[in-house]
């Protein structure tokens, strides 16, 4: 028998409320969480520790280039597949799988536009596209953004972002690290500017060629850059490696990039050295 009764509920629980998917991000570095628009609204980084989101090309360009002037080109440049590459599925249905779920034919973008008024031949590599390898699409639009940057006397700003050269399609990936750095040869001689940014990650064959030939080689903050990855390194020195020694902040130290910039800045910076290397 209840000795007690209550007349009227004194504590209400508050009704959940149903979030749209997506709605709410972890800073992976902080643990923060952040609504998504607070984290779009702060340039894709923790505005608590200035963690940097990973982001893709169509970011980058909403970041960089000036409104309605940016103009694709090689758009519907697409891979094949020349060796009949098989691994845990085929080269061909990644490649599918890669095209629905990005929207993009490659794992780069390339165009022109404008950066406050300084018109540019720009590109930038997308890590969603099987992690942002480069393949012989990635080399060739890399390179026809160098000549058209070539006949339009024009500046080049690359973005990298990319896990090296993709293994699918072997020694054919690898080429494109001469191509694209006998392309730059070109635009060198030309006397026009080139400023490679690199966004996290920027590794393999990317960082062996184009991304570490700019004039000027901007880092994001923390941004992992390096050839191999750590454990092949350690193996092949035979010693423990110091800690970060692959991040943009200890590669700045050793000299390795001339900058590291915050991603609210990049824009900014990245005006001031047109202005510079035009001049």
């Amino acid at each position: 028998m209840s000795w007690f009764k209550r007349s009227t509920q004194n504590i209400t629980s508050a009704e959940k409320k149903d979030l749209p998917e997506g709605s709410w991000v972890k800073c992976e570095k902080c643990g923060e969480m952040l609504h998504k628009t607070q984290v779009e609204d702060n340039f894709w980084t923790c505005n608590k520790c200035g963690f940097h989101f990973r982001i893709g090309s169509e970011e980058y360009i909403e970041i960089l280039i000036d409104k309605k002037t940016f103009k694709e080109t090689d758009k519907k440049l697409k891979a094949n597949d020349p060796l009949g590459f098989v691994d845990t599925k085929s080269y061909k249905s990644r490649l599918v799988e890669a095209q629905k779920k990005t929207g993009l034919t490659d794992a780069i973008r390339t165009g022109t536009g404008e950066i406050n008024g300084h018109p540019v031949v720009f590109g930038c590599m997308d890590f969603k596209f099987i992690g942002g390898s480069m393949g012989s699409v990635v080399g060739e639009k890399v390179a026809r953004a160098i000549d058209r940057a070539v006949k339009m006397e024009l500046p080049l700003v690359l973005i990298s972002q990319s896990g090296g050269a993709r293994m699918m399609e072997a020694a054919l990936s690898l080429m494109q690290m001469a191509k694209t750095s006998a392309r730059l040869t070109r635009l060198h001689k030309a006397g026009l500017p080139y400023i490679s940014i690199l966004a996290d990650p920027t590794s393999g064959g990317v960082t062996a060629s184009f991304a570490m030939l700019g004039d000027f080689n901007i880092a994001e903050p923390e941004a992992l850059i390096g050839f191999a990855g750590p454990r092949v390194i350690k193996q092949a020195v035979g010693k423990d490696l110091p800690e970060g020694f692959q991040r943009s902040e200890f590669v700045l130290d050793k000299g390795f990039v001339d900058m590291i910039v915050h991603r609210k800045e990049l824009k900014g910076r990245v005006t001031q050295l047109l202005g510079l290397l035009e001049s």
